[in-house]
């Protein structure tokens, strides 16, 4: 897809992309600070409780699902740990490594804010489609 030529209206495209990204971001930024927490506390949170077949993560899943550096995630953790919404447990598997467990009060506050954002992404549905997607996968594939 390189190859196809790149144009007024997909820089125009992308723009807007990003622009609405930013807008929702920005929109969850003051949700969450409103709650009392950051917009990484809650993503921290909503990555412990949406983790696939278990209520709990390491902190190495942590950083890799928020695309961070594994000490940075260690005094998110911590800063988490100090408010009540998480609290850090020994591996049941490996004694080495260390489960992240909402609290009840992070259970209170992810649930409340993730509801808030289904919400939100519910309202603006399709605001994030390509435009002239058909033809951009048309012209790929012809190459």
């Amino acid at each position: 897809m390189s190859d196809i030529p790149f144009g007024k209206r997909d820089f125009e495209t992308l723009s807007d992309f990003r622009y609405r990204l930013r807008r929702f971001q920005r929109w969850s930024e003051q949700l969450t600070q409103r709650a009392g927490v950051t917009n990484l506390q809650y993503l921290l949170m909503l990555h412990v409780k949406g983790f696939a077949g278990r209520e709990w993560a390491t902190i190495i899943e942590l950083a890799e699902r928020l695309q961070a550096q594994h000490h940075g995630v260690v005094a998110l953790v911590t800063r988490c740990e100090k408010l009540g919404l998480v609290e850090r447990r020994p591996g049941r598997a490996d004694g080495r490594s260390v489960e992240i467990h909402l609290t009840r009060k992070g259970e209170k506050t992810v649930a409340r804010l993730a509801r808030q954002h289904r919400d939100e992404l519910i309202r603006i549905e399709g605001m994030f489609e390509v435009p002239g997607k058909e033809r951009l996968l048309r012209d790929g594939n012809s190459t």
